[in-house]
C-alpha cells in the first residue's frame, strides 16, 4: 500500500518525540497527525478512516495498553505499533494482546519504525500472514529442547539473561546460546516477532 494512502497517528506526551517522529515520517512520504495524549487522539479516532497508530506505552493520562483497550471498546481498532523502553517488554506483550501488531524497543533506528509501519499498513490488504500459521509454528516449536522452551518463555516475559540464568540455575553464557538457538529454530528475526509467535500459539503465561 502506498504510504500516502493512510494516515499515521503519533501519540506521545513528549513534544520533542512527536516533532522528531512527525518530521521523519513526513519526509518518508507518510500522512502524519500528532497527538499530545491518548485522550486527544481518542477524540479523533472514530473518524480516523484508513489509519495506523504509533503510540508510546508510558503516558501520564492513559497508557498505551489502556488506549488500545479503549479503541477496542469503541470498535475503532486500527493497526497499531507501540514504542517501549527496554524494561517494558511485559507491558508491550499486554499491548499486543490488546491488538498491537508490533512493538519497538527504544532506542531504535529510523528504518525500524518505517518498516514496522509499512508492515502494519499491509493489514489493510492482508490480515492473515502465512508466516504465523499455527501448524507451521507448532512444527518450529517442536524443534526446541525442553531447556530452550524454558528460555523461550522467559524471553517473551521480558526477563534479562542474568535473571533467566539465575532462575534456571545455568550460566549466563549458556542462556545466550539457548536464546540464539530459539531465535534460529523459530525463524524469528526479532523479539517482537517471537512474541507474536508466542501469542499465536497461546504460550504466554496469563499470570505474568
Amino acid at each position: 500500500m502506498r504510504t500516502d494512502a493512510y494516515v499515521v497517528h503519533i501519540v506521545d506526551d513528549e513534544e520533542p518525540v512527536r516533532r522528531s517522529l512527525g518530521f521523519l515520517l513526513s519526509v518518508m512520504g507518510f500522512n502524519v497527525r500528532v497527538h499530545e495524549s491518548a485522550t486527544s487522539f481518542l477524540a479523533a479516532a472514530p473518524s480516523a478512516g484508513n489509519a495506523c497508530l504509533v503510540t508510546d506505552l508510558g503516558m501520564p493520562d492513559m497508557s498505551g495498553v489502556e488506549l488500545l483497550e479503549r479503541l477496542n471498546e469503541m470498535g475503532a481498532m486500527m493497526p497499531s505499533i507501540v514504542i517501549t523502553g527496554r524494561g517494558d517488554v511485559p507491558l508491550a506483550v499486554a499491548a499486543m494482546r490488546a491488538g498491537a501488531v508490533d512493538f519497538i524497543e527504544k532506542p531504535f533506528e529510523d528504518d525500524v519504525l518505517v518498516d514496522a509501519i509499512k508492515r502494519a499498513a499491509n493489514r489493510f490488504d492482508d490480515a492473515a500472514k502465512s508466516d504465523n500459521d499455527a501448524s507451521a509454528l507448532q512444527l518450529r516449536l517442536e524443534l526446541l529442547s525442553d531447556r530452550e522452551r524454558e528460555v523461550l518463555s522467559a524471553m517473551v516475559a521480558g526477563l534479562s539473561n542474568k535473571t533467566i540464568a539465575y532462575d534456571l540455575n545455568i550460566n549466563p553464557r549458556t542462556v545466550e546460546i539457548h536464546r540464539a538457538n530459539v531465535m534460529a529454530k523459530m525463524q524469528a528475526r526479532s523479539l517482537p516477532e517471537l512474541v507474536r509467535m508466542a501469542i499465536a500459539m497461546d504460550l504466554l503465561d496469563e499470570r505474568r
